[in-house]
């Protein structure tokens, strides 16, 4: 099944999760409706609840059921107001959760009034969720929107205090969900060493890599019995996209490095991680002649076009490696083969239906702001040979060749003509940093840059992944500056930090040397955990990152870091 492809997989699996997605007109209540459902047996809401997707007429409601024994399926009435109290429903209406959707109810709410506050519940007879409040999107003239920003949530690795700090607000419109909101990998793999501790075990049953459907849905259950999680979900709606650790490390369309000999069929594998994800997050697929994707947009007014991109499952190619490009005898670098792989039309992220689709509405939309969600590093990461060499191998004093390197970066900036040709040929010859994220991948790239440009375009990206926090500039192959780009540190899983076994003050200085080494970086924190928001006005965006001080601890301090950018480049 290597031509297995994620809308094979819509087709064969999702025709049940899909009609778990029950569309409701907020029309008004009946005197059936009004009633709360009854069962034969007690149920508890042990996951909360969550709203998403919002539109400026409709949103996705979502939660699951945990009933007494295994029923094929348990009643459940949704209500919904106006006002928290609920001393006036406008909504309630009768619903089952089915044992074969893993008893997740999600309801897509439509009828809705714009940039408008709901609260609502779920309840039987003998429980009642907890409340949560949505909110729609606005339309027309919009003045500010305000977006929440976050991805990479490692349940052993750490404490959800990103999440609990968010959850405290009320001025966000949305929280973007960039992906890794679970993560495969079982205890004593990766980031579990202070599991224990902290009493961040993953339970016993699926402590172990995630492989089946049921593997998934018990890995969504614990990260969702979080109660910070549940904070978060039920004060404002998610719009989420998935990363590769939703089904395994860097996945493309049909493989993964985290996919090995012995773990069963990959399309399998993936299917299962598809569903599950489906099942527990409350989002809304684009649906078109029965075909879904995950791609979609999202308008706030006339101020932001929102586009969720899937830079995992729809369209990506296998990443180049370096090692593949050097010869194991001399050691010599084979560049004529490996630029031409790089620059190759095969190599693509996005695939070209949703590269078309995104240029096709970024050069038709009226909206002040073009905004791309997705998960990783957009901006030239390219840094001298040497470092990356030095990275790849953190045995080697990596403080001392930064320190050289970045001295010499200086002077070169300064043309100072003492540098000998051997000395600047050490911060000329350099490399992209991370061939999983778009310097793997330039062509696509290009065009996105070249099409904002040419139209006189307002673009910012949002990206995830990298467990760390930067800007930078976005700069066609020209150096000229097409767009600007944001990215959040994580929730929870280790940075750079970790991985090269730096202290707090090395690694400010660390950060401070690459936005020198790297032309088109102009921030980067590279060891705390946290969040960014970014509010949208008609003249700028501010953008400003929320970070903890730990995650292995209970108690936490907080800080800011704040920039600004104004509309036009």
């Amino acid at each position: 099944m290597a031509g297995f492809t994620r809308r094979d997989f819509i087709k064969s699996a999702l025709m049940g999760v899909g009609a778990a997605t029950i569309t409701i007109s907020l029309a008004g209540c009946s005197s059936d409706d009004s009633k709360v459902a009854q069962n034969d047996f007690s149920v508890d809401f042990n996951h909360g609840v969550a709203s998403g997707d919002p539109l400026a007429d409709r949103i996705i409601l979502w939660t699951r059921v945990t009933p007494e024994g295994l029923p094929a399926s348990v009643d459940v009435t949704l209500q919904v107001s106006e006002d928290q109290e609920f001393g006036v429903l406008s909504h309630s209406k009768q619903l089952v959760a089915l044992a074969k959707n893993d008893y997740t109810v999600k309801v897509d709410l439509t009828g809705l009034a714009a940039n408008k506050k709901y609260y609502y519940r779920f309840a039987t007879t003998t429980a009642q969720s907890p409340i949560g409040k949505c909110k729609t999107l606005p339309i027309n003239d919009v003045e500010q929107v305000k977006l929440a920003v976050m991805s990479c949530a490692n349940y052993p690795a750490g404490y959800f205090h990103v999440y609990a700090e968010a959850a405290k607000r009320n001025d966000l419109d949305a929280v973007l969900h960039l992906g890794d909101y679970i993560y495969e990998y079982g205890m004593g793999g990766y980031a579990t060493e202070k599991a224990a501790e902290m009493g961040r075990t993953l339970d016993t049953g699926n402590d172990k890599e995630l492989l089946t459907l049921e593997d998934y849905r018990l890995r969504y259950a614990k990260y969702r019995s979080d109660l910070n999680l549940q904070a978060l979900h039920g004060n404002v709606p998610f719009i989420a996209v998935w990363d590769d650790h939703e089904v395994c490390n860097d996945t493309y369309v049909d493989g993964a490095e985290n996919h090995n000999l012995g773990e069963g069929d990959f399309s399998a594998r993936k299917m299962a991680a598809l569903q599950a994800y489906y099942e527990w997050m409350p989002i809304r697929p684009m649906v078109k002649d029965q075909m879904e994707s995950l791609y979609r947009r999202f308008d706030f007014g006339d101020l932001i076009s929102l586009y969720m991109l899937d830079t995992r499952h729809e369209g990506r190619a296998k990443a180049l490696n370096y090692a593949n490009y050097i010869d194991a005898q001399t050691g010599q670098v084979d560049l004529l083969n490996f630029q031409n792989d790089l620059l190759s039309t095969e190599q693509q992220l996005l695939g070209t239906n949703q590269l078309t689709w995104l240029t096709d509405n970024i050069k038709t939309s009226g909206s002040k702001w073009q905004v791309i969600g997705q998960q990783v590093l957009m901006t030239k990461m390219t840094i001298p040979a040497e470092l990356l060499a030095a990275l790849a191998n953190p045995s080697t004093d990596v403080v001392s060749s930064i320190t050289q390197l970045t001295e010499l970066k200086v002077r070169a900036k300064q043309q100072d003509t003492s540098l000998s040709q051997a000395e600047l040929a050490r911060v000329t010859t350099v490399a992209p940093y991370n061939l999983d994220a778009w310097d793997g991948y330039p062509i696509e790239r290009e065009v996105i840059l070249k099409t904002a440009k040419a139209a006189g375009k307002n673009l910012v990206v949002v990206a995830g992944d990298t467990h760390n926090a930067w800007a930078g500039k976005l700069c066609d192959t020209q150096g000229e500056v097409c767009g600007y780009e944001y990215a959040t540190a994580s929730v929870s899983s280790p940075g750079l930090e970790s991985y090269l076994k730096l202290t707090p003050e090395q690694c400010q200085k660390f950060a401070q040397a690459l936005t020198i080494l790297v032309d088109d970086l102009d921030y980067a924190n590279l060891y705390q955990r946290g969040y960014l928001t970014l509010t949208f006005s008609k003249e700028k965006v501010d953008s400003q990152w929320y970070f903890v001080d730990n995650v292995h601890q209970e108690r936490f301090e907080t800080g800011t870091k704040q920039l600004e950018l104004v509309a036009k480049y």
